[in-house]
């Protein structure tokens, strides 16, 4: 891929991101349009270093705090949710391939913008060979493929002895087919396309086993003893869709605040919105669940980095309890989003009014198997009620 103008350091991340936020917002119904984010947005958030937030220092990577990569994701999302979600996927994936072997690192961070995907979705099987696999199968909702680099595609070594084993493959994109199959009504501009993987030869250096890796355990020398790698893959996931989350409600809340100044409340005598107390009501309750969305968000981003800090591992609890925080707020979010936009009259459902597509966005969020809040919650609480979670995604 072609270098970017992307500074050395992470200082003023956020700053950065903020000043594109025009750019972003200005893209994002042409992204829904043509189903994937804009060429230019694509380069724009490179050169701001949102790819490097957790690439290897050594590689040129910036290895930023959580409470940053939060920040700076939630800033993207509030601009475009569908930015946003690629950005915390392609930024999110790099973390992952910084987990893969050292040999295999050295290939896909030859710039520290590389443009990694991935899904966590195994529907794909690896067969063993000598000095590695050959991948058949299809890899769905694969985020802002059509501008990556790498995937990192999930497949189960089915060797026909004891249960199949679920591993991470890192696969050059030019090695795999696209299928034009994105066409949906939320984060409709992320490009999460399907990609296919034909008789494709992964060497045993590409391959990153998932069941260690959420024990904690993953084969690559340089980073193992860095604290930074030692933050749980699936709990940092929570904090970053607690960003596209935040983001996109935050902008309902905007968009909200400018609407009810430009527009009465047809059939009735309020002749400007912002005047009706039925609005302050909603308003009100809106800003207070984002609000509480955003107390969530911190604690659970506080007690990642406290892990981090003090070297601390985490209770069965505390890893449940942050997928259950995670669903809980995207709920919040959602429903702030529902509230607002119900509340914006019949005008919003044009395609040109942003606060029906941050809608469709929540909604779509919501939908995401590892979001759910029903399943999260399911999950926290029947930790709570002294059983296991009844997953090892944790």
């Amino acid at each position: 891929m072609a270098g970017s103008s992307a500074p050395r350091s992470d200082t003023d991340l956020v700053e950065r991101v903020r000043d594109l936020k025009p750019l972003i917002r200005s893209h994002a119904a042409r992204a829904e349009q043509q189903r994937r984010v804009t060429v230019e947005v694509v380069e724009a958030l490179t050169d701001a270093g949102i790819l490097r937030m957790n690439v290897p220092h050594h590689y040129g990577g910036y290895q930023t705090s959580l409470r940053t990569q939060v920040d700076a994701l939630s800033e993207v999302s509030a601009a475009c949710g569908s930015a946003g979600y690629m950005a915390l996927i392609q930024g999110g994936t790099g973390f992952i391939a910084a987990l893969f072997p050292d040999e295999a690192q050295d290939e896909i961070f030859t710039s520290p913008d590389a443009r990694v995907g991935g899904t966590l979705i195994p529907s794909s099987k690896a067969v063993p060979v000598d000095g590695g696999y050959v991948v058949n199968g299809n890899s769905p909702f694969a985020t802002g493929c059509q501008d990556a680099d790498w995937h990192l595609l999930t497949a189960l070594d089915d060797t026909g002895e004891g249960p199949p084993k679920m591993l991470w493959l890192a696969i050059p994109m030019t090695d795999l087919e696209v299928l034009d199959d994105w066409n949906v009504t939320g984060l409709a501009g992320s490009g999460s396309n399907t990609v296919v993987a034909r008789d494709v030869h992964v060497p045993t250096r590409h391959v990153l086993p998932v069941g260690p890796l959420l024990e904690g355990t993953f084969p690559s020398r340089r980073n193992s003893a860095d604290p930074f790698y030692g933050m749980p893959v699936m709990l940092l996931f929570c904090a970053w869709t607690a960003a596209n989350a935040l983001g996109l409600a935050r902008a309902a809340l905007t968009e909200f605040s400018e609407r009810i100044q430009q527009r009465g409340i047809t059939y009735t005598f309020y002749e400007h919105q912002h005047e009706a107390p039925v609005t302050h009501l909603q308003f009100a309750e809106a800003a207070m669940m984002v609000s509480s969305a955003e107390l969530l968000t911190a604690d659970l981003v506080e007690l990642i980095e406290s892990k981090v800090a003090n070297a601390e591992p985490y209770t069965t609890a505390e890893r449940a309890r942050i997928r259950g925080q995670c669903g809980y707020l995207a709920r919040l979010c959602k429903e702030a989003g529902d509230l607002v936009g119900s509340a914006s009259g019949a005008s919003s459902l044009h395609r040109e009014v942003p606060i029906q597509r941050i809608v469709r966005d929540l909604n779509a969020l919501n939908l995401h198997s590892f979001v759910n809040p029903s399943a999260n919650l399911e999950l926290y609480g029947r930790v709570l009620s002294g059983l296991d979670a009844g997953t090892p995604f944790l």
